[in-house]
């Protein structure tokens, strides 16, 4: 967690402090470890898919495709904060199957609004979202989001545990 200044988060509110989790999802060790707690969160389910927003979801998602290799394999996603203007010009890259089951993975999660983009990018495409994973809640409103929109919600750590 950083406290050296003043930070924007996502969810435009202002913060005393930052959780930058690319220090730890683009870190060995870390990543290792959050895919590891991450995928017996979902080691239950079969056929899903795992994806989220870019970019926080990218390497853990990416990670997580790897983890899986030698256990049962889940296919990867991101989706794009916006469509570009050249190459596939596709919102969702990577594995996902109209229809199929999702779970959406995020690193830090404060309102939630992050995440319902990647939500409705999978609902669009007719896929039920059965579970929101985050590493890190900052316990500011993700939760009731979620709640409303009748998502499953799991934090692997909050800010309480900071």
């Amino acid at each position: 967690m950083r406290r050296d200044k003043e930070y924007i988060l996502a969810s435009g509110e202002k913060s005393e402090y930052y959780f930058d989790m690319k220090l730890t999802t683009f870190n060995t060790e870390g990543l290792s470890l959050t895919c590891s707690m991450i995928y017996d969160l979902i080691a239950g389910y079969s056929g899903v898919y795992v994806g989220g927003l870019a970019v926080g979801a990218i390497p853990i998602v990416a990670g997580l495709v790897l983890y899986s290799a030698t256990r049962i394999p889940i296919m990867g996603f991101c989706v794009r904060e916006e469509i570009k203007n050249h190459g596939t010009q596709q919102l969702i890259e990577g594995h996902l199957e109209d229809g199929a089951n999702v779970i959406i993975i995020d690193d830090v999660t404060t309102k939630g609004t992050s995440v319902m983009k990647a939500v409705e990018a999978v609902r669009q495409r007719k896929c039920k979202v059965i579970r929101v994973i985050t590493v890190v809640d900052r316990l500011e409103g993700a939760a009731e989001t979620f709640r409303r929109e009748g998502l499953d919600f799991t934090y692997l750590f909050t800010t309480k545990d900071f």
